[in-house]
C-alpha cells in the first residue's frame, strides 16, 4: 500500500499513477562581469539537476550535478545559459552521463537534452561536458543552440561513447539525434545534424562511417582569431592516439576525433583543450 492511500481509495489512485515516472529536470543560470571576475547573477533548479561552483582562479566554473544518477527513456533535461558581456564562464559535468535503456522505440520514449547559451559581447564561454554514454537500446535527442554576439568566444564540445563496452556492449543499437545551430550576431553560422539509428554498431563498423569507431567527438572553437589556432591544434594532434581532423574557416575551428577506445579520445581532448585556454581543464575531469 502507498502511503497517504487509504483501502477504499488505493485502487483509484493506483490507476493514476503513471507506469513510468518521466523527469523534468532544468537549470536557468545568468552570469555578470563584477570588476575582473565573473559572479553568478541568478540560478534556477528543479527535478534532480543542480549547479555546483567550485572554487576557481579565474572565471566562473559551473558543474551540472545530474543527482538521479543518469537519464532514462522519456526523461526531459533544459538547460540555459545567459553569459552577459565580458564574463568567463566555464560549464562543465560532474562525471560522465548515463543514457539508459528506453523502453520502447516510440517518439515519447526517447530522452531529450536541451542546451542553449546566450553569450555576450566580449564574453568568453565554454560548454565542456564530460562524455555521454548511450547504453544499449537508448533513445536520445539533444540540441545545442548557441547564440553569440560578434567579438565573444566560446568553444563547444559533445563526446559520445556507444556502448558500456566495459560490460561487453560493442553490438549497440538505438536511436541519437544530435542537432547543432550556432548564431553570431543573429545569422546562422553552424548548423549540424547527426542521426544513427537500427544497428548503431554495424554502422560505426563500416570503414567509411566509423572503421570500428566506439567513442567520438566533436569539438568547436569560435572567436575573432580561431583560425590562428589550427596549426597549433594540427602539432598537438600529430601523435593522438585516435584519427581525427581540423579544419579552420570562417572564424572557426572544427575538430572531429574517433577511435575504438573512449580513453584515447579523451586523452586528445585533454590535450586539445591545453592547447586552446591558457589554464588546466576543469578540476572534475581530473
Amino acid at each position: 500500500m502507498f502511503a497517504g492511500i487509504c483501502p477504499s481509495e488505493s485502487a483509484d489512485a493506483l490507476t493514476s499513477i503513471p507506469g513510468r515516472a518521466r523527469a523534468r529536470g532544468e537549470i536557468r543560470a545568468s552570469f555578470t562581469a563584477v570588476g575582473e571576475r565573473t559572479r553568478l547573477a541568478r540560478v534556477y533548479e528543479t527535478d534532480g539537476l543542480r549547479l555546483r561552483f567550485p572554487r576557481t582562479a579565474r572565471g566562473c566554473e559551473a558543474v551540472v550535478v545530474n543527482t538521479a544518477g543518469g537519464v532514462a527513456g522519456g526523461d526531459q533535461a533544459q538547460l540555459s545559459f545567459d553569459c552577459g558581456p565580458g564574463t568567463d564562464v566555464t560549464i562543465t559535468t560532474q562525471a560522465a552521463e548515463k543514457i539508459y535503456r528506453a523502453q520502447s522505440h516510440m517518439d515519447d520514449d526517447r530522452a531529450i537534452i536541451n542546451v542553449s547559451l546566450d553569450i555576450g559581447a566580449g564574453s568568453h564561454t565554454e560548454w565542456l561536458p564530460q562524455e555521454t554514454i548511450l547504453f544499449d537500446q537508448a533513445s536520445l535527442s539533444r540540441q545545442l543552440n548557441v547564440d553569440m554576439h560578434a567579438d565573444a568566444s566560446v568553444t563547444l564540445l559533445e563526446s559520445i561513447v556507444f556502448g558500456r563496452l566495459a560490460m561487453g556492449e560493442t553490438h549497440t543499437t538505438g536511436g541519437l539525434h544530435d542537432r547543432w545551430r550556432v548564431r553570431r550576431d543573429g545569422h546562422l553560422i553552424f548548423a549540424e545534424d547527426l542521426r544513427l539509428g537500427g544497428l548503431i554498431g554495424e554502422t560505426l563498423a563500416r570503414p567509411a562511417c566509423g572503421n570500428g569507431a566506439r567513442s567520438v567527438a566533436t569539438l568547436l572553437h569560435i572567436a575573432p582569431d580561431a583560425e590562428a589556432h589550427l596549426e597549433s591544434i594540427r602539432t598537438r594532434l600529430e601523435d593522438a592516439p585516435c584519427e581525427w581532423g581540423a579544419s579552420a574557416w570562417n572564424r572557426f575551428v572544427l575538430v572531429r576525433l574517433l577511435s575504438a577506445s573512449p580513453e584515447k579520445v579523451r586523452a586528445a581532448i585533454l590535450s586539445l583543450l591545453s592547447c586552446l585556454r591558457d589554464r588546466d581543464a576543469p578540476r572534475v575531469w581530473n
